[in-house]
């Protein structure tokens, strides 16, 4: 029996590499007509399925990995690339033969969050029914990432996203979801998202998205001050919605959870924890490790793989959390986001020696 499912959304990065320049710099100099040496591109591949779900693999989580690619040669480099990791993770892959494969360029210099040019390709053409019955009987959690950048996932106020986490749920799956930061411009970016949180949270047991895609769906607030009041407002707002338990990602803030009460949590599926009642009316935040920042390509994601990979083997929710951190603190110690992953027990022999933590003054733990 499988572990996960991670299904959604894929595509091949381009990564150029930046660190010769100086923290600052690029924002200063990239201006049009303006030229910015660089050094060589790197291709790895990306998005949700490719960070959370072969994060989960490299973790020791058997998992099964769901999404389209387009019949070109980006859609080969892509299946090559994954079966390379480890030989049938592949084989869930659907060829979208009217489509193209996604790609982003990632923008990611020295100092600076990194930013993205990104062609959605196939991703668009994902549907509830990509997702099989014989898959789902086979595992004890499903991911779902990033339907803002699925058209055909948030179309009709979410009608393909709701339709897919319901029979996932009718299956007893604990299920996951992330989110990510739409485009206010662009279709995703006038979605409703609000009305499509408030249909598909109900059947959702593990909400994962970052506080600023949160904070735009909610509000369509683009610049917020992060406070333990404002994590406490939106986790509150997000678990009366349905969502089981909620991850907030705060980038180099750390991470913040927020769990409902043990009557709703003994409805959480496969991958509940025997340590229920831990689990239960539980919030915190948590800082980062200290650790020397190479790219942050795909670190919120690998970071929600340490979470599931935790809560898949049973840990209680501070040392999950813990856990996140520590591998997520892994991955931006590399350009791209799969290259600093630890195994599972190195990750911890790293937190066990003393690994410290950066200040955050409001940082907390407690029990409702």
């Amino acid at each position: 029996m499988l572990d996960a499912i991670v299904a959604g959304h894929l595509c091949l990065d381009i990564i150029p590499d930046l660190t010769s320049l100086v923290p600052g710099q690029f924002d200063i100099a990239f201006q049009p007509g303006r030229l910015v040496q660089s050094g060589p591109a790197k291709l790895a591949t990306g998005g949700a399925v490719s960070n959370t779900g072969l994060a989960l693999h490299l973790l020791g989580i058997k998992t099964r990995l769901i999404t389209r690619v387009g019949e070109d040669q980006l859609g080969k480099t892509l299946r090559q690339s994954i079966d390379e990791r480890g030989t049938g993770l592949a084989e869930g892959f659907i060829n979208s033969s009217e489509s193209s494969t996604s790609y982003s360029i990632v923008i990611s210099p020295p100092g600076s969050d990194r930013r993205f040019l990104h062609h959605p390709g196939a991703n668009d053409d994902f549907s509830a029914e990509d997702v099989s019955n014989e898959a789902l009987r086979d595992a004890r959690l499903f991911h779902f990432g990033y339907p803002p950048l699925m058209a055909n996932m948030y179309a009709e106020d979410g009608k393909q996203l709701l339709k897919l986490f319901q029979r996932v749920k009718s299956f007893g799956l604990t299920t996951s979801l992330d989110m990510a930061y739409p485009d206010p411009e662009s279709p995703a970016g006038r979605a409703d998202w609000l009305t499509i949180l408030r249909r598909v949270l109900p059947h959702v047991d593990v909400f994962v998205p970052s506080l600023d895609e949160i904070s735009y769906m909610l509000w369509r607030a683009t610049d917020i001050s992060l406070s333990a009041g404002l994590l406490t407002k939106v986790g509150g707002e997000l678990l009366d919605m349905g969502a089981k338990m909620v991850l907030l990602k705060l980038g180099d803030r750390g991470l913040y959870l927020r769990t409902a009460g043990e009557p709703v949590l003994n409805k959480l599926g496969l991958a509940a924890p025997d340590n229920l009642h831990m689990w239960a009316d539980f919030e915190a935040w948590l800082p980062c490790f200290r650790v020397e920042v190479v790219g942050t390509t795909g670190s919120g994601d690998v970071t929600v793989a340490g979470f599931l990979a935790a809560l898949l083997r049973g840990l209680p929710p501070a040392e999950a959390l813990t856990a996140a951190l520590a591998v997520g603190a892994c991955c931006v110690e590399a350009a791209d986001s799969l290259s600093g992953i630890r195994p599972w027990e190195e990750t911890w022999g790293r937190i066990r020696s003393g690994w410290a933590s950066r200040p955050e003054p409001e940082q907390f733990i407690k029990k409702h």
